[in-house]
């Protein structure tokens, strides 16, 4: 594998899939955020099972209709995007984790418009 020796940064937010931003899920709201500001790429992955500060445990039961399982955003762009965005997803999430950490690209294949 070719190594691009392309600096990176991961932007990681831990949220919860009940947590909302006025009347949208606040996951689907950073997303799209992270989409209009011109990050490379988003995902959002739902958790089975999980726990946070106040180690309340979180899992995925049949049983429940309502469920608040753990949602993890990573984000994937330059280190200046990602620290310009920080201050608007720390100010977006209450309770929660933010994190980033310094990654090499070892391959950034960009989907090409069809023509």
């Amino acid at each position: 594998m070719d190594d691009l020796g392309e600096r990176a940064m991961i932007l990681r937010i831990y949220v919860g899939e009940a947590d909302k931003h006025g009347h949208e899920a606040l996951y689907k709201h950073l997303v799209k955020l992270l989409r209009e500001r011109g990050l490379w790429g988003a995902t959002a992955f739902r958790g089975v099972m999980g726990f946070g500060a106040k180690s309340v445990l979180h899992a995925a039961s049949p049983l429940r209709l309502s469920q608040d399982l753990p949602i993890l955003i990573e984000a994937v762009d330059r280190p200046e995007k990602i620290e310009a965005v920080l201050p608007e997803v720390a100010a977006l999430v209450a309770e929660g984790l933010v994190l980033t950490e310094d990654v090499r690209v070892r391959k950034h294949s960009p989907r090409r418009p069809s023509p």
